[in-house]
């Protein structure tokens, strides 16, 4: 099932983990529309202004499944409103400054960044009102508060 013209929910919700362990990470329909958002409104713009295909490393987990690869079962991925990714030869940090100068989101995480593609991205969308909050993360410091415009 196609969630946008470039992302699918199988992309959005397959997990290696989840299926050594033999849990099902199938999302409810409120889920599936809140990932129908994230990806027109996070993904899709990402994959427009780079020309990169990409496939996100996470979307929807249950909280079965954070719990089990150490993530909060609060997150924003047991809403279907959060995404992790990379964008193939782009620098995460030159994708998280036009995220921040381009984008709505609620929170923009630019996590283990140590140059180049190195970690990943995480960006969150709320339907009901985005606090636009960007952190770094990395195992030492935890979260951080970032502003790109200072890198």
């Amino acid at each position: 099932m196609n969630l946008s013209p470039h992302f699918t929910l199988r992309e959005l919700t397959r997990s290696q983990t989840a299926e050594r362990h033999g849990i099902s990470n199938k999302p409810s329909e409120t889920h599936i529309q809140a990932l129908r958002t994230t990806c027109t409104m996070i993904l899709e713009p990402i994959r427009e202004r780079f020309g990169v295909p990409f496939t996100p490393s996470s979307g929807y987990r249950t909280k079965t499944l954070c719990k089990l690869i150490g993530s909060n079962e609060n997150s924003q991925h047991t809403k279907g409103q959060a995404v992790d990714f990379e964008v193939p030869g782009i620098d995460n940090l030159t994708v998280v400054k036009w995220i921040d100068k381009n984008l709505d989101f609620d929170q923009l995480i630019l996590e283990c960044y140590r140059g180049g593609n190195t970690g990943w991205i995480h960006c969150s969308y709320r339907p009901d009102g985005n606090r636009r909050d960007i952190f770094t993360y990395n195992i030492h410091d935890g979260y951080t508060l970032f502003n790109p415009d200072l890198v």
